[in-house]
């Protein structure tokens, strides 16, 4: 059905003149005539009653006019969202996350994204950094926040938003936990909590390498007392007085009154960790543009 006879029609019902229609509509009246019989004809029934002196609407015309100006809002709705589409200021963004981004990154970045994007909807899904990245790469997510060094082949490309180190978590009995911030090897004796890295691919295998690099360039290899894949798991064996163990610095803002977490004085910038905005430059929605651009800017500031 087209549109414009709708219109057409629309503003014929509120003038009831075919002249001032016309004009209102900027086209001839006979082109208006037009349309209005083509739009009768093609409901197959009449609208209006015509007289020298005007037109009424018919009682089907009068039934008509209430679902027209329903069409039109949706006609005018459906425009809007395929332009907000394209420039990236409607439609649907999708973002992958892992865990450890719930502590500052995603408060930090979403209000912001809302506030500039209000017509954008948001669907966030947790998952692991290998799982976020194979779902960029199938196209089942638009943007991924996740944990680097990432220790897989991907097509996507990485973009480090925050930076971090390593600091030390102790169970709060422990004997470190009374002392400042310490020196990576004296913790050389300890039990530890790794990361596990028993498949290449593990969402664990970039923490487990830069650990094992952190502790050998202090000259020693760590003694395991158990693996987990999460940083939140391995904290709550920490939490269970298990072992010590290693985690990036930004999960001190996981408070608990059973782990004390103690800055590292001699970390090597090679064990740097953090977290990262990972995308398909080749298939980016123009949100995901949005998101992207919005995110390497409020990074690239510091908090």
């Amino acid at each position: 059905m087209d549109l414009r006879r709708i219109k057409h029609f629309v503003v014929l019902s509120e003038t009831l003149n075919f002249h001032r229609a016309a004009e209102r509509l900027h086209i001839a009246q006979p082109a208006l005539s037009v349309s209005i019989r083509k739009l009768e004809e093609e409901l197959g029934v009449q609208l209006f009653l015509r007289a020298s002196s005007g037109v009424t609407l018919t009682v089907s015309g009068k039934m008509v006019l209430q679902e027209a100006k329903q069409l039109l809002f949706h006609g005018e709705q459906l425009t809007e969202a395929a332009s907000n589409s394209m420039d990236g200021t409607g439609g649907r963004l999708e973002i992958g996350f892992v865990g450890s981004a719930i502590h500052g990154l995603l408060q930090r970045l979403l209000p912001q994204f809302r506030v500039a994007y209000p017509g954008v909807e948001l669907v966030l899904r947790e998952g692991t950094s290998i799982s976020i990245v194979q779902q960029l790469e199938d196209r089942s997510l638009d943007v991924g926040l996740i944990r680097v060094p990432l220790m897989t082949p991907t097509k996507a490309t990485i973009a480090t938003l925050e930076k971090d180190m390593f600091m030390a978590a102790l169970p709060r009995g422990h004997a470190l936990a009374a002392k400042g911030p310490l020196a990576l090897a004296e913790l050389a004796s300890e039990l530890f909590i790794i990361y596990s890295a028993q498949h290449p691919t593990s969402s664990a295998a970039g923490l487990h390498s830069a650990m094992m690099i952190a502790c050998q360039t202090a000259g020693f290899t760590p003694r395991v007392a158990q693996q987990a894949v999460q940083i939140q798991t391995v904290l709550a064996l920490v939490e269970s007085g298990l072992g010590v163990a290693l985690v990036p610095s930004i999960m001190k803002r996981h408070v608990s009154e059973r782990i004390v977490y103690r800055q590292l004085i001699d970390m090597p910038e090679q064990a740097s960790v953090g977290l990262a905005l990972a995308c398909m430059p080749d298939s980016e929605s123009p949100a995901a543009v949005n998101f992207r651009k919005l995110a390497l800017q409020v990074f690239a500031s510091p908090q």
